[in-house]
């Protein structure tokens, strides 16, 4: 009877309830075709443009399934890194970063972008990290932030704000992307950097792909994101390509370019006020300029800086109108390279800055242009006088009416007052006029 019973009440369990439950099947996202948009250089606005560009073609009409961004960069502009990583978060389809090619990497704000991401690959011989933000242009020994062999005890309020934000920011988006949280907050707090290997052990990156063949074979089958699983076997492959808008202004944006661009405009300057009318040197002069200006405000360059730099090009100019026996191009060589050191003298701009090589040069070379003119200025001051009063000085005249010791001289053609300062000169012999006072000439017997 029991065993009836026993029987009976298994018979009305659901089936299958004392069987484990079964696994939701996995979303997956199937990649037919692929938009892949190579960036090699700083993060700045053109660089942001490209890729929101690359972004919104994506998820346009006819986009593609899935976006590569094919990463190499040390780093920049947090601001256009920020731009770059909402563009990424908003995407309706994934977009995935591969740092290439080997030797290549992802450093300081690469790291927020490919942290970001819902799939990583890396080339091998790259690497990825040091995020930390730091102030630029305080590299030299006893200058703020400057190695001198002793640790800062004091720290500045402004960069443990900076840390902390970008510190919460990078834990913000790595906790989205499911990836290591520990080691990208501690890229960013201690500035680390691993290899493409350890990269992936560590969870920073998905698999180490030798090129894109490679890179859709591991994609395939992996989960990115909230996308699901990929499915991507041998996909079409497209190329999104800067613009040469987007080129031209990368290149200009760079801070060394942008520097060398403001020595041409002064160099061009200098030339146009020693030599009005050469047209050229003002035209280029004023051009360059303009573009410096426009890169050191795409930059958001140090105001103290460039205000340091564009003293030191007044007191170049000045050198040429005033005789200071090269201190004022001392004086102009001190403050610009004071002022190219800190002109990027900020927080969160990894990889921005001048380099100290470049500085030198571009001073040594405005201090060669500025000694070269105020050299010909110089000479043209002495130079003998060719035309006016002043310049009958040392010619040779004829005596028209005897010197006794004042008469007539004929001298160029034309006839002066003269006075004799050798004695009385008989009419008709040859003087020479040794000075000019007012309209009076005075001259001797030429022996």
């Amino acid at each position: 009877m029991k065993i009836s019973l026993l029987l009976a009440a298994l018979a009305l369990l659901p089936q299958g309830a004392g069987a484990a439950p079964k696994k939701a099947a996995e979303k997956v996202y199937e990649v037919k075709t692929v938009l892949v948009a190579p960036y090699s250089g700083v993060i700045t606005p053109a660089a942001s443009e490209f890729i929101a560009g690359a972004v919104d073609k994506l998820n346009g009409p006819g986009g593609a399934d899935l976006l590569v961004l094919a990463l190499d960069t040390p780093g920049g502009l947090d601001s256009s890194m920020r731009e770059i990583i909402k563009k990424m978060l908003a995407s309706k389809k994934p977009v995935a970063v591969y740092v290439s090619p080997p030797g290549a990497r992802a450093a300081s704000a690469g790291v927020f972008i490919a942290m970001a991401s819902p799939l990583v690959g890396m080339a091998p011989g790259t690497n990825i990290g040091a995020a930390h933000p730091v102030m630029i242009g305080g590299g030299l020994p006893g200058m703020p932030g400057g190695k001198d062999g002793k640790e800062e005890k004091k720290k500045d309020p402004m960069e443990d704000k900076v840390l902390n934000d970008a510190s919460a920011y990078m834990k913000s988006i790595t906790q989205k992307s499911g990836r290591n949280v520990e080691w990208a907050v501690s890229a960013v707090t201690k500035s680390d950097s691993i290899p493409a290997g350890e990269a992936v052990k560590a969870g920073v990156a998905d698999f180490v792909a030798v090129d894109l063949e490679e890179f859709f074979a591991k994609a395939d089958g992996r989960r990115a994101g909230e996308f699901g699983a990929l499915k991507c076997p041998g996909p079409a492959v497209e190329y999104f390509r800067q613009t040469r808008r987007q080129k031209f202004l990368a290149t200009i944006t760079d801070p060394n370019i942008a520097m060398i661009l403001m020595s041409l405009g002064a160099a061009g300057l200098f030339i146009e006020l020693y030599n009005p009318g050469l047209i050229l040197p003002g035209v280029v002069g004023a051009v360059s300029l303009v573009m410096a200006f426009y890169s050191f405000q795409t930059l958001s360059a140090n105001f103290a800086g460039i205000a340091l730099i564009l003293l030191g090009f007044v007191f170049f100019i000045a050198e040429i109108k005033v005789i200071s026996y090269g201190l004022l191009t001392l004086a102009g060589a001190a403050s610009i390279l004071m002022g190219g050191l800190m002109l990027f003298n900020q927080p969160s701009m990894g990889g921005m800055s001048v380099s100290m090589s470049m500085l030198l040069s571009t001073v040594i070379g405005l201090i060669a242009v500025v000694a070269g003119v105020a050299y010909f200025a110089l000479k043209a001051q002495l130079r003998k006088v060719v035309t006016g009063i002043e310049s009958l000085k040392d010619k040779r005249g004829l005596a028209k009416t005897a010197l006794t010791p004042k008469g007539k001289v004929l001298v160029e053609g034309e006839l002066w007052d003269a006075e004799s300062v050798s004695g009385d000169i008989p009419a008709g012999a040859e003087v020479d006029v040794t000075a000019v006072d007012g309209f009076r000439i005075r001259v001797k017997a030429r022996g």
